[in-house]
Order: structure tokens, then C-alpha cells, then sequence
């Protein structure tokens, strides 16, 4: 048999002859590879990559700065010029590797394999190319991210990627002058939509979304959006003169533009991050089109008023909005609930925003509008509102999308919350509807992804905006479950575990079978070799909607139990249980083979993204004790929770040791099955942990597993859990860490949430203080920070209830210009503040879980044996040290005397409010032990005399603690403990704690006046 001849296509590739006959091959190539599978495959085994390689890369960079304009556009935008052979040739290269992209996932390793995209990438500069050409590599490189989005593995950051190739400067500036053309041509407007498209599916970590603010292309998009702020004000005649200021700058979106790819880049960009969404908001092209009036620096506010009556303002947007009736909405304020959201440790949106931080009265006085910059709010709200009424689709959605993002980043009005709830939640909530259709005057959209689909990114972003809005306000919840939420969420979620439809793109046949080299393969032969099939697009969307409904019923279930009820009587639990299932090795053949028949989805298993969605849903509806007995445990929770908990991912390790906290609480018919099965041991060994948020949920889950437990598991819980290392995670204070580290070099240690120096100097060479950073949060998944604040069982012990744990003060920050803005993210203040602010978080809670651990050790029957147990593992006055360096106020730059000066030589920063309570509850639980640890404790004077002040403390709940410790210690057992009782009594009197207690006979909470006036009755027996 003969060896077949390379074909003359291929040929004529490899060594052309003439531009133009190359120009022709290139051609006559992209009309056998245009929607013909089989071919593709054919020609990439053939080794047609490499070749492509080549004609890419013969473009030679400045050649075409000649068709630039002074304004940064294009000469040749609007008229047709002929293109030369060298241009036709890279144009028709562009077009043929799009086509291979959109073959599938399978394409893309010899793609990168043969180094195609740094060349398709260098394309996109529009001073170096013609705009046909740029257009054509965005087209491309779309198409490339939406088969990187089908792999059935994590986005490829490997040297020759797409993703590692795009996030360089180079590159980024190319997409900031794309972006920043102020041209109306056609192509033009294409340019910045695909643009835009291009950031939306290639930004995925927070990194990438770091480098795009900081690159100039948030301000890019800023500047695009601007565009169309001028457009909806009207022309310059009807706005007021001090509107009309530097609105020239700004050019006019035409019909030709589409502002949902820009809405959607922006809210891309600065998720999870409340300094990059101030950033966004105080961009400068905002401060054009909205400016301010010197008479009156507030006049570029939005309409807070609408919601009640109209005010007088000079913000020419006020007439977009209506004016609404509070009356409806009033009934529902002032509630408050017993246990806060489950996100208001780590979840970015952290500052709670439940109903009971609003004010009932919504008539808002001129005075309390522009009272003060906490009312402050970005004009930028009242237009997205605006536009959520005006538009319909995916502009509603992505517009809904920032507008949450600015709401949750506390860039708007607090009284805001009413509007939303009117206004915005149930047209998030009618997008659900199974019968919901798109307006047929949708202008169609530049990008044609299958991915893409209006109807489908509704389906998966619409949860998700949703969730983010209502998770931490109760008020908005109402509004979304009168809507109707809970029942259109939970068929979504039934509908992602239909059967899917056979591909309507099956495998064609061919004579030899198919041979993937997964993606591994490095040798040469990888240019031509095939990689994994990948998902379909209907699989994709499927499990995209199975993790956004998820974490919108999660977000349902933070407050109340009829939530929760509602929930589970729609039937989601199997579901719920089926979405923590992960993927097994079958997984890829179900949901990556085209050729596949039918399948449920269900019995395949779920990528990373949806165990995390699932594990949020199964914390959130086991905090109700009802359906903890009931259909949890009938569904078989600890099951699939078990075995992720040994998952080889640490997020889903984290999120499903946040559902662990409330399975193994007293009441959980599931505890002693999760004992038994050796829950113990994982627990501790993930205590030792270097992720901060791993080892927070774990020391929390101990905690609950601890209380009420016999002393036997209690010592054996310590014992596997190390003193030393119990002693290390109470006293690694992030803030002593900085004074050993606060002037060395200013290396921050790199693992989640480890505590890094705090008088370091930042990247500008400042030294910063970062101990009062910004508290922001990370996204992630926060499933540990953000598990419950409070329990939902309140572990009674001997002086009651522990309550809810307060939420951690964050400061609010409101630049008020972008020059503030521009510089703080300019000297790099903004990781160091992410990594202070998270490392202090992470810290001050794993401290108080662990002294709540040793709380719950030391109560209920038995005390006085694990009393004596803590005192020989811990060390009897090592544990009371411990104590009085909680109690003791933190030294902030004691020895730093660069910065002393006269008016601020050391600064005292006083102990965090959960950490007082937390020593205090422990110190309570000695009081109450034998009078031996009493006598113990009334001999601490030094740390009595701590206490002391915390009597006058600002929280109700510490007060008490005081008052129970005076209880306790001058309580008598018998007879002959009388003696020493008197002896405690005098003691405590010449601490000062009898004038203390007298003041607090008129404390407004009656917890306190109880436990006051039982402590003053037992002093003054033992007194007189």
C-alpha cells in the first residue's frame, strides 16, 4: 500500500510559493473546515497547526500606525481599503482557528500546544492592526474561551494557555484601547462588545480580576458605561448647566452599542471585592457626567426620597424614577431575627443588612439625607434602577447585577432597601418563570456563543443576583418569597437533573477510533493530537443553573424556619443530597461524550462548583432543628457530606466542614453516626490545617461536638487535637505577629487568611497601618467565615444561653473622588489591605472558637474533673495568662520609633467584643467549678482587675458574664466553704466590683438587672 501524500493544501502551507497562492490554500482551508467536523479532526491530525503558527506570527509589529487617527481610531473604519497579501493571509489564519475552536474542547490543546494564541492575541492591538483583523481574532478568541469553558477540567493556566497568555500588560492594554474607541462605526461597536465578552469568560480568579482593574480596563468600561449614562440623560439642552459640565469628553452610545456585555464585563471585574466596586463607582468618567455643584457638594445624590416624597435636587435623573408608596413596605421593617445570615463572617457582604439596621420611618428628611457621608450614595444607583425598568432581558439582569454589587458594597442609600424590594425582586423573581419569554425587539448580540444564549445566561446568572441580593436582609427574602421564588427555584432545580437531549452534534464516524491525549502530552506529537471532548453546551448550562439555583435557595434559608419549611416542601432535598455527589470517573464519559445517549445527570456526579452551591444549601436547611430530625437525616445527609469532607479540594473540604457544625450540635439525630464513623479524627486533623478558613470550621465543629458530650470524648477530643497546638491557635494573635515581623522586609505570608505583618510597608514603600484596614471580603466560597454567626440551638449551660456572637465592626468607606480612589490602588494599598483585613477576621474567630472550645470542655456534668484535666494539659497558669492577654488592650507600633511623634506615640487598640466574651464565659465556668478552682480564681488578682472595667462594657451580654462571675464566685457550696466565701466576697469589694455592680441596678437590659441584683443580694450576705 502506498503512503499517502500530503495534501496541496497543506503543502502550499508549509512552503508557499506566493503570498497570493498561500492566500488561496488558506481559503480553500477554511471552506472544508467551515461546519465540517470530520475534516477539523483530519487536518489537525495532519499537523495544519503549526503551519497557522507560522502565518501569525509574520505580522511585524508598527507596520499599521499609519491607519491611526489622532483620536485613537481608525482611518479605515467605514470605507473599505484592499487588504495586502500578508493581511488577507493573517485575516484568513484568524478565521481557520476560530473554526477549529469551535469544534470543541478537543481543539484547544494542539491549539495551545502549537503556540497559537500569543500571535491570535497580538492581533488585537488596534494600532497594529486593521480593524477587520482585530475584529476577526476577538471572534476567535471568543470562540476559544467558550471551549475552555466546555473542558471538563479547570481553566488551563499552563505556559501557552489562553488564560496565561491574555493576562499579561501587553495584552490588556490592547483591550483598554478597544475599549476606549470613541467611534460609532459598526465595526467598532463589535470591537467593545466582543471585548467585553472576551474579560466575562476569561476572568475567573480574583488575581485576574486584580490585574484587570489595575491595567486600566475597569476605567475603560467605566468610561463605556458613561456612554450611555449621556445617552439616557438626553441632549445637553435639557439638562441643567452644571450637568452639561464635561459631558463632552463623553461620547453618546448609538443603537449600535450594547450595554449588556459592558455591564456584565464590569460586574465580572469587581465581584467580591468592595474596594475595586468604590473604585468602579468613583471613576472619573462618572464624576463627568455626574459632577457636583461647589454651592452644594451633595446635589449629585440620587433620589432617596423617591420611596416616600420628592425632594428638591439638582440630579436631572431623579424624573426616571417613580415615586413609590412606603406603606406596603413600612409593616415589614423593625423585625428582628434571631439568627443572622449565614455570610456575615466571610462572605464578602459581610456588614449585615438586616431589617433590624433600618430605621421603620421612611420619610426622609432633607436633613437626613444629606446629613453625613454614611447617607452618601453614588448616582450610579438611581440610573441602574432606571435602566432595570427601562430594559428588559439580559441588560435587566446585568444591570440588576451591579446595581447588587454597589448595594452590597455599601455604595448605596441604607434606605434603599424598600425600593429594592418593590422594585427589583420581583422582576428578578419573574425571570425564573418556566413561561418567561425575551421581547422580540431584543437587539440581536455581536456574540453568537452557543453558551451565550439570552435565554440561558438568564437561567444561570438570574439565582445568582438574586442570592446576593436577599442573603442578609430579611425584608428582601419577604419580598422574594411573596413573588413566588421558592417555587420557580425549586423547579430549576428539578429541571437540572432532567434527562438530557442525545448531542445534535454526535461523533461522526471515521475509520480509526478516537485517541485523546487528555492535555498531557508534551511532546511534539500534542500539536497534533486531540484533547478530551469536553462538556456539551446543554451539560454546561445545565450544572451553571444547578449551582445558581442552589445557592439562591441557600440564600432563602438564612433567617427563617418557614423559609426552610417552604423550601423542603417543594420537594429539593433529594436533589440537594444528588448535588453533593461528585464527580466520579464516569462523569466524563456521561456528561463529555457526544455521543452519548441520554443520561440523568444525577448519577454522574458534580464539578467543584455545584458541591459548594449544595454543601451553602444542606448548612442553610440544617439550621432549623425540625428538619435536622426529619427530612435531613430521612435523606441521608452525613453520608455524601463524609466523603467530601476527605475531597481532594480544600474549598469543598472547607464548605462541607461548615455543614459538619450543625450535624454534630446535641439535638442532630445524626451525631452519634457521625462520631462513630471516625469524625473525630478528620475534624482535628483539618484543625491543623494551613488554610485559616479549614481550620476555623473545624475548631467550630469540635466546639458544638464537645458540648454535652461525657469527659471521656471531651480528653480524647483534646488529646487528638494537641494542647500545644490549642495553646498555639489561641495566642497567634495577628497582631503580636506584627510586631516580631512589622519591620523586617515586609513578606506577607502566603496561605488562606495566615496572618501576615501589620506595620509593613505597602507597595509603595509606605509604612500603613492595616490594623484599621478596610475590612473586605474574599469570594470564594467563605464557607467557613460565613457559617453561622449565631447557632440556632443556644447551648444552655450553668448561667443560660450563649447567645448570638455580634458581627465584626467593618468600617464603611466612601471615597469622595476617584482621585483618592486611583492613588489607594495605585500604591497597592488594596491587597494589603485584603490580606490584613482577612487575616485579622480569620484570626480573632479561629481565637474564639478555640476559647469557646475550652468553654464547652469545662461545662455541664462532671465540670470539676475537666476543670482539673485543662489545668494539667494546659497549664494551670499558663491558662490564666492566656485569659489576661485576652483581656489586656493591644499596643499598636509600641516600638516603632520612625512614626512616634508627639500626638500619636502608641496607639491602644481595646480587645475585639467576641474575644471578652468568649475569656468571660470561661472564667464563669471556673466560678462555677469546686470551691478549690474558685479560690483559684479570686487569687488571679491581676486578671480580676481586668475584669473589672468590662462591667461598664457597651455589650449587654458582657455585662452579664460579669455579673455571673460574681454569682459564682460568692456562691456557697456548704457550710465549711462559708469561711473562704466572706474571704472572695471582701476580695472582690476592694477590687471595686460591689460600686460596679451598684451601677448597673439601673442598666437597661433586665438580663442584667437580674444577674445584678442576684449578685448584690449574695456580696452583701456575705458582707454584713
Amino acid at each position: 500500500m502506498t503512503r499517502p501524500s500530503t495534501p496541496p493544501i497543506l503543502s502550499e502551507l508549509r512552503s508557499p510559493t506566493s503570498p497570493a497562492t498561500q492566500v488561496a490554500a488558506l481559503r480553500a482551508l477554511k471552506n472544508e473546515l467551515v461546519g465540517h467536523e470530520q475534516k477539523k479532526e483530519m487536518w489537525v491530525g495532519l499537523g495544519v497547526v503549526a503551519p497557522l503558527t507560522r502565518i501569525l506570527n509574520t505580522h511585524k509589529g508598527g507596520g499599521k500606525k499609519r491607519h491611526r487617527n489622532a483620536n485613537g481610531t481608525s482611518d479605515r473604519v467605514g470605507r473599505s481599503q484592499p487588504r495586502t497579501d500578508e493581511e488577507e493571509a493573517r485575516m484568513q489564519a484568524v478565521i481557520i482557528v476560530g473554526s477549529l475552536a469551535n469544534g470543541g474542547p478537543a481543539y484547544i490543546p494542539p491549539l495551545s500546544a502549537g503556540s497559537v494564541f500569543p500571535p491570535l492575541l497580538s492581533a488585537l492591538c488596534p494600532t497594529e492592526s486593521s480593524p477587520q483583523l482585530v475584529l476577526a481574532a476577538l471572534r476567535s478568541l471568543n470562540t476559544v474561551a467558550d471551549s475552555v469553558c466546555l473542558s471538563c477540567s479547570d481553566a488551563d493556566t499552563s505556559e501557552g494557555s489562553l488564560m496565561k497568555e491574555l493576562y499579561t500588560d501587553h495584552h490588556l492594554a490592547s483591550l483598554s484601547q478597544i475599549l476606549e474607541q470613541s467611534s460609532v462605526a459598526l465595526v467598532t461597536q463589535q470591537q467593545i462588545c466582543l471585548a467585553a465578552a472576551l474579560i466575562t469568560k476569561t476572568c475567573k480568579e480574583e488575581s485576574q480580576r486584580k490585574v484587570l482593574a489595575s491595567s486600566g480596563v475597569l476605567d475603560a468600561l467605566a468610561i463605556r458605561l458613561a456612554s450611555f449614562i449621556v445617552a439616557t440623560r438626553g441632549p445637553p439642552s435639557a439638562l441643567d448647566a452644571q450637568d452639561d459640565m464635561g459631558t463632552a469628553d463623553i461620547s453618546v452610545a448609538t443603537t449600535r452599542s450594547r450595554l449588556s456585555s459592558i455591564l456584565q464585563a464590569i460586574a465580572t471585574i469587581i465581584s467580591n471585592s468592595k474596594l475595586r466596586t468604590t473604585r468602579f463607582a468613583c471613576a472619573s468618567a462618572f464624576a463627568t457626567v455626574f459632577p457636583r455643584s461647589e454651592a452644594d457638594p451633595y446635589s449629585w445624590r440620587a433620589p432617596y426620597s423617591r420611596l416616600s416624597k420628592r425632594l428638591p435636587s439638582h440630579n436631572s435623573l431623579d424624573n426616571l424614577l417613580p415615586s413609590l408608596s412606603s406603606s406596603q413596605f413600612r409593616d415589614g421593617l423593625s423585625q428582628t431575627s434571631n439568627f443572622p445570615p449565614l455570610g456575615a463572617h466571610g462572605g464578602w457582604g459581610s456588614k449585615q443588612r438586616s431589617s433590624r439596621g433600618f430605621s421603620s420611618a421612611l420619610e426622609i428628611t432633607p436633613t437626613e439625607v444629606f446629613s453625613g457621608s454614611e447617607e452618601d450614595e453614588t448616582p450610579l444607583i438611581t440610573w441602574l434602577i432606571h435602566v432595570i425598568r427601562a430594559e428588559s432581558d439580559v441588560t435587566r439582569l446585568m444591570a440588576s447585577w451591579v446595581l447588587t454589587l454597589l448595594y452590597r458594597a455599601g455604595l448605596a442609600n441604607r434606605r434603599r432597601e424598600a425600593g429594592l424590594a418593590m422594585l427589583l425582586v420581583p422582576l428578578l423573581v419573574r425571570m425564573l418563570a418556566s413561561d418567561y419569554r425575551l421581547p422580540l425587539d431584543t437587539p440581536p448580540s455581536y456574540d453568537n456563543s452557543a453558551l451565550h444564549r439570552p435565554e440561558w445566561l438568564i437561567m444561570e446568572h438570574a439565582p445568582t443576583v438574586l442570592a446576593m441580593l436577599v442573603v442578609d436582609s430579611i425584608d428582601l427574602q419577604r419580598a422574594a418569597v411573596d413573588a413566588g421564588a421558592i417555587k420557580r427555584l425549586s423547579q430549576l432545580l428539578k429541571q437540572s437533573f432532567d434527562p438530557l437531549p442525545s448531542a445534535s452534534a454526535s461523533l461522526l464516524w471515521r475509520p480509526t477510533p478516537h485517541v485523546s491525549n487528555g492535555g498531557d502530552s508534551t511532546d511534539s506529537s500534542s500539536v497534533s493530537q486531540l484533547g478530551v471532548t469536553g462538556f456539551s453546551p446543554e451539560a454546561y448550562h445545565v450544572l451553571q443553573m444547578r449551582e445558581s439555583v442552589l445557592s439562591a435557595l441557600a440564600s432563602m434559608a438564612t433567617f427563617k424556619d418557614e423559609y426552610r419549611k417552604a423550601i423542603i416542601d417543594n420537594g429539593v432535598v433529594p436533589f440537594v443530597i444528588h448535588s453533593l455527589k461528585p464527580q466520579t470517573k464516569e462523569f466524563t464519559n456521561a456528561f463529555c461524550d457526544t455521543s452519548a445517549t441520554s443520561e440523568k445527570t444525577s448519577s454522574v456526579g458534580n464539578p467543584t462548583s455545584v458541591l459548594l452551591a449544595a454543601c451553602g444549601t444542606a448548612r442553610a436547611l440544617s439550621r432549623s432543628v425540625s428538619t435536622l430530625r426529619t427530612s435531613l437525616v430521612d435523606a441521608g445527609l452525613a453520608v455524601p457530606l463524609y466523603t467530601l469532607l476527605k475531597n481532594r479540594d480544600i474549598e469543598v473540604q472547607v464548605a462541607a466542614t461548615a455543614v459538619i457544625c450543625n450535624l454534630v450540635l446535641e439535638f442532630s439525630p445524626m451525631r452519634e453516626a457521625i462520631i462513630e464513623a471516625g469524625i473525630l479524627k478528620v475534624l482535628c486533623e483539618h484543625a491543623h490545617s494551613l488554610n485559616a478558613k479549614l481550620r476555623l470550621n473545624s475548631v467550630w465543629a469540635l466546639k458544638h461536638l464537645v458540648h454535652t458530650a461525657t469527659n471521656s470524648l471531651k480528653m480524647k477530643c483534646l488529646e487528638e487535637l494537641g494542647p500545644g497546638w490549642l495553646k498555639q491557635i489561641i495566642c497567634s494573635d495577628v497582631e503580636d505577629l506584627g510586631f516580631s515581623l512589622g519591620h523586617r522586609s515586609g513578606e506577607k505570608e502566603s496561605s488562606g487568611g495566615t496572618p501576615i505583618a501589620m506595620g509593613t510597608p505597602n507597595a509603595a514603600g509606605e509604612q500603613v497601618d492595616l490594623l484599621n484596614a478596610v475590612e473586605e471580603e474574599t469570594t470564594g466560597s467563605s464557607e467557613g467565615a460565613d457559617e453561622e454567626e449565631d447557632e440556632e440551638v443556644h447551648m444552655v449551660d450553668s448561667i443560660g444561653a450563649l447567645s448570638k456572637i455580634d458581627t465584626i465592626h467593618k468600617k464603611r468607606v466612601f471615597f469622595e473622588n476617584s482621585k483618592i480612589a486611583t492613588h489607594r490602588h495605585a500604591t497597592g494599598l488594596e491587597s494589603d489591605f485584603e490580606a490584613a483585613a482577612q487575616a485579622r477576621m480569620d484570626d480573632i474567630l479561629i481565637q474564639e472558637q478555640g476559647l469557646n472550645f475550652i468553654r464547652n470542655l469545662i461545662c455541664g456534668q462532671d465540670a470539676t474533673e475537666m476543670i482539673d484535666y485543662i489545668f494539667r494539659e494546659l497549664g494551670q497558669d499558663k491558662l490564666f495568662e492566656i485569659l489576661a492577654s485576652k483581656l489586656r488592650p493591644k499596643v499598636v507600633d509600641a516600638f516603632n520609633r520612625d512614626r512616634r511623634s508627639a500626638g500619636n506615640a502608641v496607639k491602644h487598640i481595646p480587645p475585639q467584643q467576641e474575644i471578652l466574651t468568649s475569656v468571660c464565659y470561661i472564667l464563669v465556668h471556673l466560678a462555677a467549678g469546686s470551691p478549690r478552682h474558685r479560690q483559684l480564681l479570686i487569687s488571679q488578682a491581676e486578671l480580676l482587675k481586668l475584669v473589672v472595667p468590662l462591667f461598664s462594657h457597651h455589650s449587654a451580654e458582657v455585662r452579664t458574664c460579669c455579673a455571673w462571675i460574681v454569682i459564682n464566685l460568692t456562691y456557697t457550696d456548704d457550710q465549711s466553704d462559708k469561711v473562704h466565701c466572706k474571704t472572695r466576697a471582701y476580695e472582690l469589694r476592694k477590687l471595686g466590683v460591689y460600686e460596679k455592680l451598684e451601677e448597673l441596678e439601673s442598666d437597661p437590659e433586665l438580663d442584667v438587672r437580674e444577674r445584678t441584683h442576684t449578685a448584690i443580694h449574695q456580696m452583701k450576705e456575705l458582707l454584713r
